[in-house]
């Protein structure tokens, strides 16, 4: 249903209320078992994972371009049917949201139950593994490089950001839709099936990525890959705890010129995965 937005206290707006506000959002969002998508694109690639709409948001120029991915979540229904379509104009949005809305509209979707790490891994010959990322730019840009590059499941820390923040979402250009993931806890583990174990006794090589003494160069990885492998990338500044890669099967560095000791984690994620992509 098309619906006006006159009030903005009204209580089904509360979702899209304050969104620049980091720490509302970081409680609200597991809490109450939302996430916000932003962007037709986004919300697309959330309904093609099959991702349920709880409400959209948006401009009432932007509503014919949206009407076939509301219609696409709402069961044929372009309005919607019983699932609220809120228009409101541009400063009424920016006054409601804390920011300019420059892609169309957004969509508060139901947060899906995440699996278990053995559903995740079952058929799985390449995973990647984020070690307490917590910048959620760089874990959406991650996530991006996974789905481009034919990464089959990716393993989140526990403390690890949360893919499904708006800002991950957004950089990842929706891709946190199309790659399994879920949670690895606990990490690095202390016994069987635990951790890096749940990773090992399936039959894959854990490759630690870190400037470690005794580091293989990912050169020589690339020459000869192991058939399944999981690749292991820690968090901004610091990388890898100790006792993780201590755990891992090995430890790999990248190759680095010009006196540069180490890339982004998004961008040595890509660079890691490009190298040890299946060839067949």
């Amino acid at each position: 249903m098309i619906v006006e937005v006159t009030d903005l206290d009204a209580v089904e707006l509360s979702a899209y209320a304050r969104l620049t506000d980091v720490a509302l959002r970081s409680r609200h969002e597991p809490a109450k078992g939302l996430y916000i998508a932003e962007s037709s694109l986004v919300i697309e690639r959330a309904v093609a994972a099959g991702h349920l709409p709880i409400s959209f948001l948006m401009a009432p120029k932007w509503l014919e371009s949206m009407r076939p991915v509301i219609a696409a979540a709402c069961g044929g229904h372009d309005d919607g049917g019983d699932v609220p379509v809120y228009l409101a104009k541009e400063p009424v949005l920016q006054e409601l949201t804390g920011f300019r809305m420059h892609r169309g509209a957004l969509a508060a979707m139901r947060r899906p139950s995440l699996p278990q790490v053995s559903e995740v891994l079952t058929g799985a010959r390449r995973v990647a593994v984020f070690e307490d990322v917590v910048d959620h730019t760089n874990l959406g840009a991650a996530f991006r490089a996974c789905a481009g590059l034919g990464v089959d499941a990716v393993l989140i820390t526990p403390r690890c950001a949360d893919p499904l923040y708006r800002r991950s979402i957004r950089v990842s250009m929706g891709t946190v839709f199309q790659v399994p993931w879920t949670r690895i806890e606990p990490w690095p583990g202390d016994g069987p099936q635990e951790g890096v174990e749940a990773l090992r006794s399936r039959g894959f090589t854990v490759a630690a990525l870190a400037l470690a003494d005794g580091a293989v160069s990912l050169v020589q990885m690339e020459a000869d890959p192991p058939d399944r492998l999981a690749l292991v990338l820690g968090t901004e500044g610091d990388g890898l705890r100790r006792e993780t890669i201590a755990a891992c099967d090995l430890t790999v560095q990248i190759p680095m010129a010009g006196g540069v000791d180490s890339l982004n984690v998004a961008a040595a994620a890509a660079v890691a995965l490009w190298a040890t992509r299946l060839r067949s």
